[in-house]
């Protein structure tokens, strides 16, 4: 019975989180969502929201661990990918404009809480930053033979040229967003020959 009533639970968390998630809109941000709108939307009573989360700043605090972990999770699928051949930049890039695509409210979300006016919701997003940078890191280092200064400092331009292009992605066209895409691949590719040569030059001559 205690594994039902579990199971129960964690899908009315569930509700809640999709429900707050569906409200948000490049005009609407989670600081304009009331508690008693998400429980509506999620077709609970008020008081049930409780039960699952102190309060707002709980509830969007795991909006932003949520995001987080749904993209980093599609960039390692992106990497196994790449094991089976293919450029590492453009499935990468084809990668995260699906997952602006299909999860755009997520990343609306990390976006707006990344300058947001609460330090809370700015550290989450720092942290989920830092982690999606220190994977790519350790992928670099370990696929491209790089010192770990060198991946680091391409992991970490790398992804604040991604944000940076997922922002202006966000309301764009189709057209725009294929332009947007090429444009990314081109500058990811000027960063990693960079990083290959600043590489290659921190090692020094042989012999």
């Amino acid at each position: 019975m205690s594994g039902i009533r579990a199971q129960q639970k964690e899908k009315t968390r569930r509700l809640l989180i999709d429900a707050a998630l569906n409200q948000l809109s490049a005009e609407r941000s989670f600081s304009n969502l009331s508690l008693r709108e998400v429980a509506k939307e999620a077709g609970l009573a008020a008081t049930s929201f409780y039960r699952h989360f102190n309060d707002m700043d709980e509830l969007g605090l795991t909006l932003v661990d949520e995001s987080g972990l749904t993209l980093r999770q599609l960039m390692r699928q992106a990497r196994q990918r790449i094991e089976k051949g293919g450029s590492v930049i453009q499935i990468s890039v084809k990668t995260f404009m699906e997952f602006i695509e299909s999860n755009g409210n997520e990343f609306r979300l990390l976006l707006r809480e990344r300058s947001g006016t609460s330090p809370e919701f700015r550290a989450a997003v720092s942290r989920e930053i830092r982690y999606f940078t220190m994977e790519l890191c350790d992928y670099l280092q370990k696929a491209n033979k790089l010192d770990a200064e060198t991946s680091y400092l391409q992991a970490n331009a790398a992804v604040t040229i991604v944000f940076s292009t997922g922002a202006e992605a966000l309301d764009a066209s189709a057209e725009e967003k294929a332009l947007l895409a090429e444009r990314m691949i081109k500058q990811l590719r000027i960063i990693a020959r960079g990083a290959m040569d600043l590489s290659s030059r921190a090692k020094g001559p042989k012999g």
